[in-house]
């Protein structure tokens, strides 16, 4: 089975063209949805935060999100912290799953796939492309976010130009070209390495 990474920017589309591969019957692991899952129901990973940021990142059993993001956000050494003890984590879950799902292959999809070097083990990458004002808009709707702090959270990652070098496909989300037809041609692609 090929684990096929998916990613893109916020606002690029991941979430709408992993929702068109589930449509053709491919197992699609979220790895944003699994660290915040992870971050809340394991035990050791609770345990690290709570010893790495303080015993106010969880109150009644739930992660403080809004503590945490005010320890993270503004400050990378922390951030590297709390990316140290989640994205191991995330990476053995992944791991799991893979070993539960069938299939030609499965995609792991995931926002800062590179970034946070998640893409080491995975034999393909589909990066989502799209243009940066209809990126923010997107965000900006979806997030009830200021487009300040969408900006913010762009600039943490990689831009398009440099995770193009590393990936194997390209889906344009630009509202003009078909997704459908773009993720179909993928998709062939994929099965046929099979």
């Amino acid at each position: 089975m090929y684990k096929v990474g998916i990613t893109g920017g916020i606002g690029s589309g991941k979430s709408t063209v992993a929702k068109i591969f589930k449509q053709l019957g491919i197992s699609v692991y979220s790895s944003d949805e699994r660290a915040k899952y992870l971050m809340v129901s394991e035990p050791l990973v609770r345990s690290k935060i709570s010893s790495t940021f303080g015993p106010e990142s969880y109150v009644d059993g739930k992660l403080n999100k809004s503590f945490i993001a005010s320890k993270v956000f503004s400050n990378q050494k922390e951030l590297d912290k709390l990316n140290a003890i989640v994205h191991p984590a995330v990476k053995n879950d992944f791991d799991f799953w893979c070993s539960t799902q069938q299939g030609t292959y499965v995609l792991k999809e995931a926002a800062i796939l590179f970034e946070s070097k998640a893409h080491i083990g995975l034999d393909k990458v589909v990066l989502i492309t799209s243009p940066k004002n209809l990126r923010v808009s997107r965000v900006v709707k979806r997030d009830q976010s200021s487009e300040k702090e969408v900006l913010e959270r762009m600039d943490k990652q990689w831009a398009d130009s440099k995770k193009r070098l590393l990936s194997d496909f390209e889906i344009v989300n630009n509202e003009k070209q078909s997704l459908l037809e773009q993720v179909l041609r993928i998709h062939k692609s994929l099965c046929a390495l099979h």
